[in-house]
């Protein structure tokens, strides 16, 4: 029997009193947060999005919980923003979408810095459900990078890993690890880092004692992609049901192969119509269908991108769906 996993993979929309209460706050712009330079009622607007962040993934039923990522003003660029070494330059397109990030311009090595790990270890204190950690994957942190320091398009990837490598071993105790790779999707590697990329992925990889998932979307990877992610060393590949080309995905898989485990993104993080548990039900059944000679043991149900474009109301919609199909009868392998 294939077991379903309800999670989602972070990056959830701040509450609106929280958006007001913060744009008050004296010297407070979006994005100028810095871990550890935080005033204590910016640290504590944040510490109550967090605790409703998570009590809404407990209400709702979820099998992983995790941070929320609320303080990500840069979404998956955050990480660099707010590291020593690393100038915010001014603001730039998000992929395709209507939202932007500052642009991290890296000005020296990328040494440890804990910022995530300080917030895993707030959410772990407000939960005793299984921890998932979220980070942005080396290839796409480097894709949205300006590189300042390194020099080279393989060096800069090099320095990223090292970067989140370390930063996970910092994690405490977490049940799976999420790493958000939607720049496979937009902007895939070429000849010079196609086959660096898995060294890349697996390197973080082996930080953890945890089940990694590498999470795809904003559509299919690309065939050459896709052939070389399948050396990564870990435990799930996460596919975009949502959006682009469902039949090229299935021809990967085919094809190539896939995981013993997968994250399918199943309900759209970018559009407020809400979905039945039987609608994610059919889709992980199709999916399912597609590939009967693959034996999937576990089959995360989740958003097929960050749920942060989402009013509060229907994030927390969406959080009911994905539990509801989980909690379903098991499906057949």
């Amino acid at each position: 029997m294939t077991e379903l996993v309800a999670t989602t993979p972070g990056l959830f929309p701040l509450p609106d009193w929280a958006k007001e209460g913060l744009s008050d706050l004296k010297g407070h712009q979006k994005g100028d947060l810095i871990g550890g330079d935080e005033g204590e009622e910016i640290v504590a607007a944040y510490d109550r999005a967090r605790s409703e962040a998570i009590e809404h993934q407990h209400e709702a039923g979820l099998d992983r919980v995790v941070e929320g990522q609320l303080r990500w003003d840069d979404m998956l660029a955050h990480p660099l923003t707010v590291h020593d070494s690393v100038e915010t330059g001014g603001i730039v397109r998000y992929y395709d979408n209507n939202n932007f990030y500052r642009d991290p311009q890296i000005r020296g090595d990328l040494d440890f810095s804990g910022d995530v790990a300080a917030e895993l270890e707030a959410a772990a204190d407000l939960t005793d459900e299984p921890l998932q950690a979220v980070l942005p994957g080396p290839y796409s942190l480097a894709d949205l990078a300006t590189d300042e320091h390194y020099g080279s398009d393989e060096e800069l990837l090099a320095g990223v890993t090292d970067f989140l490598a370390g930063e996970v071993e910092a994690f405490p105790d977490h049940e799976t690890l999420f790493l958000l790779e939607p720049s496979l999707v937009e902007s895939p590697p070429g000849a010079d880092l196609d086959e660096r990329v898995p060294e890349a992925i697996s390197q973080v990889a082996a930080e953890t004692d945890a089940d990694v998932v590498v999470h795809t979307y904003w559509g299919a990877v690309d065939e050459k992609t896709y052939a070389h992610l399948m050396d990564s060393s870990v435990e799930a590949l996460g596919f975009d049901l949502v959006a682009g080309d469902r039949e090229e995905t299935i021809y990967n898989v085919t094809e190539y192969g896939t995981t013993s485990d997968v994250a399918l993104g199943l309900v759209d993080g970018q559009n407020t119509r809400v979905e039945s548990p039987e609608t994610v039900r059919e889709r992980v059944d199709w999916f399912t269908e597609q590939v009967p000679a693959q034996e999937f043991d576990t089959v995360y149900l989740t958003s097929n991108a960050e749920l942060f474009y989402l009013p509060v109301s229907k994030y927390r919609e969406k959080l009911g769906t994905l539990a509801a199909a989980a909690a379903a009868e098991e499906v057949e392998a």
